[in-house]
């Protein structure tokens, strides 16, 4: 699969988010779990992919099945403001 450039930065912001589940990466772009950890681990440098994967295992809220009913969005309510 080739990704444009925008594409594949949006796949990292979306991996990076917390309340951004796989399933809607998935659903975006067609990418499973599996596929994103794969393509995080090319695309970031070694140490940024360790931090982003002790960040993102066992997080519940990217996981839709494990989040609570209280995550009812991707995003927090203070991102993406208007300045």
């Amino acid at each position: 699969m080739t990704l444009s450039h925008e594409n594949q930065s949006r796949i990292i912001e979306m991996a990076w988010e917390d309340r951004t589940p796989f399933e809607a990466i998935e659903q975006q772009f067609g990418m499973n779990e599996s596929d994103v950890i794969r393509f995080m681990r090319q695309q970031l440098k070694l140490s940024s992919f360790r931090l982003w994967r002790s960040r993102v295992s066992g997080r519940k809220t990217k996981h839709l099945k494990l989040r609570g009913a209280e995550v009812s969005r991707g995003y927090c309510p203070s991102q993406y403001k208007h300045r």
